[in-house]
């Protein structure tokens, strides 16, 4: 399956008035990484736009501060016939500080209604088939 991980360093707007990360930064966080994973697979401009969430779930595990840098890593766990299932951890100095899942589904940008995956596309996501030629 693909995967990628993404180093980022939380920001001042990232935290809450306490100085610890507020909760949608790792969902934010996580959706950065998807969006690497899919320009590194060459299929960004197909799939954003037409790729709603329909189930999030993130256990928050330890703190982030302001400048910490975190390892965000998100590995396709699941490809379906018209939806994709993600599995996200965020690291700090390799300690786990949240866990999520995410799952999005594929529309047809036209209908707006839910649609089979481009063959290309679940093959790369599914990691059966290699970026480039």
């Amino acid at each position: 399956m693909a995967s990628i991980v993404s180093r980022r360093r939380i920001e001042w707007i990232d935290t809450d008035a306490a100085g610890i990360y507020h909760w949608t930064t790792a969902l934010r966080l996580a959706e950065a990484a998807e969006a690497e994973l899919h320009t590194a697979l060459g299929i960004a401009d197909r799939t954003f736009g037409s790729t709603p969430r329909v189930h999030v779930e993130c256990d928050y595990i330890a703190p982030l501060r302001f400048n910490d840098l975190v390892d965000v890593r998100l590995d396709v766990a699941d490809v379906g016939r018209t939806s994709v299932t993600y599995d996200v951890e965020l690291t700090l100095d390799g300690a786990v500080v949240a866990r999520g899942r995410i799952v999005a589904c594929h529309l047809d940008r036209e209908t707006g209604r839910a649609t089979q995956w481009p063959e290309d596309i679940r093959a790369l996501m599914a990691g059966e088939r290699q970026i480039g030629p």
